[in-house]
């Protein structure tokens, strides 16, 4: 049996600024904008209100398991609003069980060179993006 329609909304702060064109949905903010495209799932986007600060998510016809996208959808608006408001910090550590993994900071806090993995010669370089910060604490082990 089919559900006729589910809808839920999703409130956007004063800080943040929401731009949706057809599927695609363009959250703005003082931490950067952030973009991306629901085409893949059925579902209507529209903007509410007199300053557009009220997203309504819309599935129309839908069964149980196309019903289920929709919080999820609502979920990642969410978590695209909170990016681009307040941004995020992440701490990664190199944990290892036999090989020592090293982890060595080069070129300004841009370059991390990890050597030593899996006991390989190869000395694997990743270039982290802009606006990353890097450090190491050297009271850790490794």
């Amino acid at each position: 049996m089919k559900t006729i329609l589910i809808n839920q909304t999703v409130n956007i702060p004063t800080d943040a600024d929401n731009t949706q064109k057809g599927p695609t949905i363009i959250v703005k903010g003082p931490r950067g904008a952030l973009r991306r495209d629901f085409n893949h799932i059925d579902v209507e986007f529209s903007l509410l209100g007199k300053k557009k600060m009220t997203l309504w998510v819309d599935k129309w016809w839908g069964a149980r398991k196309e019903l289920a996208t929709v919080r999820p959808i609502c979920s990642s608006i969410q978590n695209m609003i909170k990016g681009v408001a307040l941004g995020s910090r992440y701490q990664m550590m190199s944990v290892c069980a036999h090989f020592p993994i090293h982890a060595v900071i080069q070129e300004k806090d841009s370059l991390v060179e990890i050597q030593n993995f899996l006991d390989e010669k190869y000395i694997c370089g990743v270039q982290m993006r802009t606006r990353c910060c890097l450090f190491s604490i050297s009271s850790s082990k490794s």
